[in-house]
């Protein structure tokens, strides 16, 4: 009887092993959702940016305020007959800004 329950044991670990360490285990279904948990999460930050990204093509192509205030930021463009002004802070240590 022994035997038989030994036996009866070991094919219910034998059946058992495929369920949790085998190939479509519960541990890989696991880490399976944890994957694609943090894709999701990339896929709505992604989506984010493109959406931001968008934006900007679109008011690129449809006005020129948007390239002007990016000629103007990036590139340091002024119009003709304009007068620029740069401010400069005094970068000696020590010295406190003046007021």
């Amino acid at each position: 009887m022994k035997l038989l329950t030994l036996a009866l044991a070991g094919l219910i670990a034998v059946l058992q092993y495929p369920l949790w360490m085998g190939k479509g285990s519960w541990m890989q279904v696991f880490e399976v959702d944890r994957q694609l948990s943090a894709q999701l999460e990339a896929n709505v930050k992604q989506r984010s940016r493109n959406a931001a990204l968008d934006a900007e093509v679109r008011d690129l192509k449809r006005g020129m305020d948007a390239i002007e205030e990016r000629a103007r930021s990036e590139l340091g463009m002024i119009k003709q007959d304009e007068v620029f002004f740069q401010i400069m802070e005094d970068q000696r240590p020590g010295r406190l800004p003046a007021r």
